[in-house]
């Protein structure tokens, strides 16, 4: 389920370069972003109570408002492979923000697959034909940096919150935050094409919304650097849809790289299949036996 969002964010990058306007990027981040959390709080059909009013416009902002301005420009800036490439350094990230965060001690087996896989997407990125702009490559590094903390937090916020009710609400309030920015720096929206219109509704249902109920979802139920190794699909599928779609060279050496990225995926994925830490000691807690230990006889 964890890996649907990373496929579909995947796709984005040539969605966006070749069928969205490139000047509107707070536009093209509202248009994403504000329908999806419409949609979803239709689903939900839940406000948030107490902490969870500030919280949302925190984590609105870290997952959705900030980071898919920063997502798109990325997008209009760099090859979709490259683009796509530059965020796979987040399992490192989501590792050391986790250890300090949800007190998640990175494993071995799990550094060991984001190294792998962030040895391959140095070879996708460092081997990529034509020129790289810096911008462009600033601005992943910084939605990179800012998501993989945003992630975490949410995380670290879930308690019994429901993955689909909590992606609503951070959704829906970093939707409206983009809406007022937009209005106030851009004015109007851009004239759209039926591409364009097409575009959009494919990035706001099926690579937001659907996406990250997928991404939440597994961050409630394994541990963060798991799910970052497995976000590695990402600059799979952009690299993979740039060469397709957008007729991007695949080089040698950028074949490799997709070859680490999968061996690291792999390597990791032994791990993900156990309970984030905690996860057996909260469930002990509240009465119920974890799933590894069944066998076990109760005692007085």
């Amino acid at each position: 389920m964890t890996a649907v969002a990373p496929v579909a964010w995947g796709s984005t990058y040539v969605v966006t370069h070749r069928a969205l306007p490139a000047d509107s990027p707070l536009w093209g981040a509202t248009l994403r972003a504000l329908p999806a959390g419409l949609v979803l709080m239709l689903i939900a059909r839940r406000l948030p109570q107490g902490a969870w009013w500030w919280r949302s416009v925190v984590l609105g902002t870290l997952n959705v408002g900030a980071f898919f301005v920063l997502i798109y420009v990325a997008a209009q800036a760099l090859p979709s492979g490259v683009a796509s490439s530059v965020m796979a350094a987040a399992p490192v990230a989501m590792m050391l923000t986790a250890w300090a965060l949800v007190s998640e001690r990175p494993t071995l087996r799990a550094l060991a697959g984001a190294a792998t896989g962030i040895v391959g997407v140095t070879l996708i990125v460092g081997t990529a034909t034509g020129a790289v702009d810096p911008w462009g490559v600033a601005a992943s590094v910084a939605a990179m940096l800012m998501s993989s903390f945003g992630f975490v937090l949410a995380k670290r916020w879930r308690s019994d919150v429901p993955p689909l009710v909590s992606t609503a609400w951070q959704m829906a309030a970093g939707g409206v935050m983009l809406a007022v920015a937009a209005l106030v720096v851009d004015g109007a929206p851009p004239p759209m094409d039926g591409a364009a219109i097409a575009g959009f509704a494919y990035l706001s249902i099926i690579a937001t919304a659907v996406a990250f109920v997928a991404w939440f979802s597994g961050l409630a139920r394994l541990p963060a650097g798991t799910v970052g190794v497995i976000g590695l699909l990402n600059p799979v599928t952009g690299v993979a849809l740039g060469a397709l779609v957008s007729g991007e060279r695949l080089s040698v050496g950028q074949g490799v790289g997709v070859v680490l990225v999968l061996a690291g995926i792999a390597t990791t994925a032994v791990v993900g299949r156990g309970r984030a830490p905690g996860e057996a000691r909260t469930r002990a807690a509240e009465g119920r036996c974890p799933r590894q230990d069944s066998n076990l006889q109760p005692t007085d």
